[in-house]
């Protein structure tokens, strides 16, 4: 007998259902109505719970009472799983109970079977997790941040919560976001003899975070091999789908390496392993994003081929030798725009390393070529479609030559006493990590890829 009913207990996840689950098997799911088509014999609706992309079919007899099942209904079925006519699993229901109402007519922003843009879903983001494409984007974000964890950790980094609060601006930019508590009360109450009211709170300017990486630095002269995967914020006046407000970055720093080229070998490795996981763990996914992305699904080709170095002089040259293909200017001085980028990529066919870059152009902490100072051992990462994927180099290890920086920042005298204290020589590379979603998924603006973005005029929720 078929009983709708208000109370049941015990669930499993879609996902492992889909996948384990054998004809005969009694189980409980829940979820959320997505669709229903009422037939002659019976109701069929498709339940999503988040787990997946995959939709599963709940099968229940005509004669049921199902009037208070609608779409966007939250539900759970009791039943026995049968194989459908397509071969896929499906449930069919002998007890239902209703959670709670979809009510849909009532202003719910989002249409059943309507594809909407992401803009729109952008302005609701309370509820956009219900959106099958953003689903996809979370568990593939899920998916690769366990691989990064697991990865690091096998390879014995010491994983650091760099802090979000600091008193330095890493790269030196000026595009920080400064913090002071919003109550003039509190720091009056605080302020102390020669320091401005506003910082009275830390008796110092402080920041949001724009990178971990000083910070790696201090603990990878006694811990070893360290990273983060922190959040970073940057105060650009940017638009671009590439850029956002607050973003997540991925830093590694390593301990005692001198050479640009064991570097480069690390992070290739790294990021051919990782990404491979995230495919194994969440290809389903993986191919929906590109496919609602780009309309066509997309192969890595990148994880099977040795990957490009070649030095920033020899990249301005091919540059320069192509301008006339360009809708960007070249500007030496200033480093290359996407769409430079993405052509070094195409030109060379594969993933390229840029190396020893012009000294104007890279923060303090890069360590000079000794045979040239107008050159420091840093490197960008190009991959396909993003441009810019990883920034990193060479530490410079030597406490003199950093002081003499005209552009070391004040305020890092412990920086410097890092050297001084039995330093070691140590390098290391920072990936957006939205930017890395972007390139595995094909999806086009990184609004997309993290749950609640943040960018100029927009920071809802």
């Amino acid at each position: 007998m078929f009983l709708l009913k208000r109370f049941c207990s015990g669930f499993q996840r879609i996902n492992g259902v889909t996948k384990t689950a054998k004809p005969g098997d009694r189980l409980n799911v829940q979820g959320w109505v997505q669709n229903i088509r009422r037939l002659k014999k019976n109701i069929f609706f498709d339940l999503s719970d988040g787990s997946t992309v995959q939709r599963f079919q709940v099968v229940i007899p005509k004669e049921a009472d199902a009037k208070d099942i609608s779409v966007g209904s939250s539900v759970s079925v009791n039943g026995i799983i049968q194989t459908a006519p397509n071969g896929q699993p499906e449930l069919h229901a002998e007890h239902v109970k209703v959670i709670a109402d979809g009510n849909i007519a009532d202003g719910y922003p989002f249409t059943p079977k309507q594809q909407h843009p992401p803009e729109y879903v952008r302005e609701h983001l309370h509820l956009r997790a219900r959106v099958d494409y953003i689903g996809a984007q979370m568990r593939v974000r899920h998916r690769a941040l366990k691989a990064i964890h697991d990865y690091m950790d096998a390879s014995d980094f010491v994983q650091i919560n760099t802090p979000v609060l600091t008193t330095n601006d890493c790269e030196g930019a000026g595009e920080v976001f400064r913090v002071q508590p919003d109550s003039s009360a509190l720091l009056k109450e605080m302020a102390r003899p020669n320091i401005p009211t506003e910082q009275s709170y830390f008796d110092d300017k402080v920041f949001l975070s724009v990178s971990g990486q000083l910070h790696l630095e201090a603990m990878s002269y006694g811990l070893g091999n360290t990273y983060t995967l922190s959040p970073a914020f940057r105060s650009e006046n940017s638009k671009s789908p590439l850029h956002l407000a607050e973003f997540y970055m991925f830093e590694a720093e390593l301990a005692f390496i001198e050479e640009i080229s064991a570097l480069i070998t690390f992070i290739e490795k790294m990021l051919k392993a990782v990404t491979a996981h995230v495919i194994e763990s969440a290809s389903k996914d993986i191919r929906f994003c590109q496919e609602r992305s780009l309309g066509y699904a997309f192969q890595l080709s990148w994880l099977n081929s040795t990957w490009t170095t070649v030095s920033y002089d020899d990249a301005l040259e091919i540059l320069v030798a192509n301008k006339h293909i360009f809708k960007t200017e070249i500007k030496p001085a200033e480093g290359f725009s996407k769409e430079q980028e993405l052509f070094l990529v195409e030109h060379c066919g594969t993933p390229v390393f840029v190396i020893d870059w012009p000294t104007s152009q890279k923060p303090f902490y890069m360590k000079a070529v000794r045979t040239n100072p107008e050159r420091v051992h840093a490197l960008d990462l190009l991959m396909p479609g993003v441009g810019e994927l990883c920034g990193g180099g060479i530490r410079e290890s030597d406490a003199n030559i950093l002081r003499a920086h005209p552009q070391l920042p004040n305020g890092l005298e412990w920086y410097l006493e890092l050297r001084k204290f039995g330093g070691i020589p140590t390098g290391g590379f920072g990936m957006g990590f939205e930017r890395y979603l972007q390139l595995i998924t094909g999806v086009k603006n990184i609004r997309d890829v993290i749950p609640f973005p943040r960018y100029p005029h927009s920071c809802l929720m």
